[in-house]
């Protein structure tokens, strides 16, 4: 599936919930089902910088493409952890580089999660941008 396909089949999936209290369960439900990561995973190098929670994030490059694992201490950050991974890893470094991760504004979830968890959001997002840049320099 592509960025967008994938983007589209989260936005179908939260619009089943009406209210934001069942968003934010759905959020914590996808959280639970994340693999955590090794404690070795979680160090200072692999901690997202403008996170209120602490959030860790690897990013390995296999056949021209990057995969990303992550974790949070926080249960909703950790859900929003698992929606982004589900649509960037696996992608290309021009694919993460290149897509709109509008998926985030279509579903409000800047709107409704705090100031603190939203900057987080964005720091998480800006991050693996950042990973689809460098590894684009080292594919070429």
């Amino acid at each position: 599936m592509s960025i967008e396909e994938i983007q589209q089949e989260i936005i179908d999936e939260f619009s089943i919930y009406e209210d934001w209290m069942d968003k934010y369960s759905y959020l914590i439900e996808l959280g639970n089902d994340l693999k955590n990561l090794d404690q070795k995973d979680k160090n200072d190098q692999n901690l997202i910088k403008g996170c209120q929670s602490r959030v860790w994030l690897v990013a390995e490059m296999k056949d021209g493409k990057i995969y990303f694992r992550g974790e949070s201490d926080a249960v909703i950050v950790k859900g929003l952890v698992a929606l982004l991974l589900r649509v960037v890893s696996g992608r290309t470094p021009k694919e993460l580089i290149e897509n709109d991760l509008h998926f985030i504004d279509d579903l409000g979830l800047k709107q409704h999660l705090s100031p603190t968890r939203s900057n987080g959001l964005l720091a998480m997002v800006k991050q693996i941008r950042l990973y689809g840049v460098a590894y684009s320099k080292i594919a070429d």
